[in-house]
């Protein structure tokens, strides 16, 4: 089959989530690659919402994580005392429902302390969570018979402790479906978009294996789709459930035209090569915005760090008007330039675009997928 007609075209993402139950009714589990603002978000509560439109089946048979699951939780920073912080928990979501007969701090806890420090009390009838830590006692460094340690209360967490903490309690959560407890009885599918949000690489590494065992578990139980767009996270899933049937898919929208599922094969995907491919396709098409020019360097800056150079300029020395090009690159990548409301580039700066990247792609072999049509 030829590798056209691999991709996939639908007009809505309620077109793209048939497709997607389509694929689960014979594979376990979905993965898709997609940038950010392409719509994934949108795409988890279209799929979310096919059960809503059977009429023999009106309830949601979804249980879903995303920026939606993430509000379920926000801060009282207790403005005017200062000291009494915690999250407040949306009790009243479906979400929440095992929480009312079960106590879950030690399935929550036994995810948690795999990556971080910090420790929770959470009260799902006031709807609450405290969090504390141990920090350096200040003391100690003056009195002897102080303490070393001691128990810092009501703290605010950074947002990557608090995206992980709510990760833990969806883990929970899904322990408890694949064990087969009656309060989530409900799901049959599970929809996981971009849990990895402000985690650094080596908790991102930790999360993606950790959540491929769990997947393993359960799949008799369930049929799930994870979305990401972060390149190690999805590539670390692909290989922890390469086992068993799974479907991959890079997924892409194109303007007016609607959206995209493009197979990624027998091989992870990898972001950069999909970067250096819609590079090639606006460079062919002359529809070259300013903020392609940071896209650009993007891809230099990963292959540099690939090759162990300390510099993008590395990938583009010993060519002719080498210089000319580093100069471009630093200057035409630091604009702000937004991708949500483009501006094209002059013709000058798209004859420089297109030399620079005819020079980086002559230099470097790339088998570039047909992700444009």
């Amino acid at each position: 089959m030829s590798q056209a007609k691999k991709i996939h075209s639908y007009k809505t993402l309620g077109n793209v989530a048939k497709r997607l139950r389509s694929d689960l009714n014979d594979r376990h589990f979905v993965l898709l690659f997609a940038y950010n603002g392409t719509g994934k978000t949108r795409l988890s509560m279209a799929f979310k919402d096919l059960s809503k439109l059977r009429k023999k089946s009106p309830a949601t048979e979804t249980l879903y994580y995303n920026a939606f699951t993430e509000d379920l939780f926000f801060w009282h920073n207790d403005l005017q005392g200062d000291t009494e912080r915690h999250l407040i928990v949306r009790k009243e979501s479906k979400f929440f429902n095992g929480f009312k007969e079960l106590a879950l701090d030690d399935r929550i806890f036994d995810f948690l302390e795999r990556y971080t420090n910090f420790n929770f009390d959470l009260d799902i009838e006031k709807g609450t969570v405290v969090f504390s830590k141990q920090v350096k006692n200040p003391k100690a460094a003056f009195d002897p018979h102080a303490p070393e340690y001691i128990t810092a209360n009501n703290i605010k967490i950074s947002r990557g402790e608090e995206n992980l903490f709510i990760w833990c309690v969806f883990l929970a959560i899904c322990e408890l479906v694949i064990d087969g407890d009656e309060a989530y009885n409900w799901v049959k599918y599970l929809y996981i978009d971009d849990p990895i949000s402000s985690l650094d690489d080596n908790n991102a590494i930790a999360l993606a294996s950790d959540l491929g065992q769990l997947l393993k578990r359960g799949k008799d139980q369930l049929r799930v789709v994870v979305s990401s767009h972060h390149s190690l996270f999805f590539n670390i899933m692909y290989n922890e459930l390469k086992a068993i049937g799974h479907k991959s898919y890079f997924f892409h929208q194109r303007g007016d035209e609607g959206y995209r599922l493009q197979a990624t094969h027998d091989t992870p995907f990898f972001h950069h090569v999909a970067l250096v491919s819609e590079l090639q396709s606006v460079a062919q098409s002359g529809k070259i915005y300013t903020y392609h020019f940071n896209v650009l360097r993007s891809v230099l800056e990963k292959t540099a760090n690939f090759f162990g150079y300390s510099d993008f300029s590395a990938c583009i020395s010993g060519i002719d008007d080498e210089v000319l090009y580093a100069r471009a690159l630093n200057l035409l990548s630091h604009g702000k330039y937004s991708i949500y409301q483009p501006v094209e580039m002059n013709e000058d700066n798209k004859d420089l675009f297109k030399s620079i990247f005819k020079a980086f792609t002559d230099r470097y072999s790339f088998n570039l997928p047909e992700l444009f049509g």
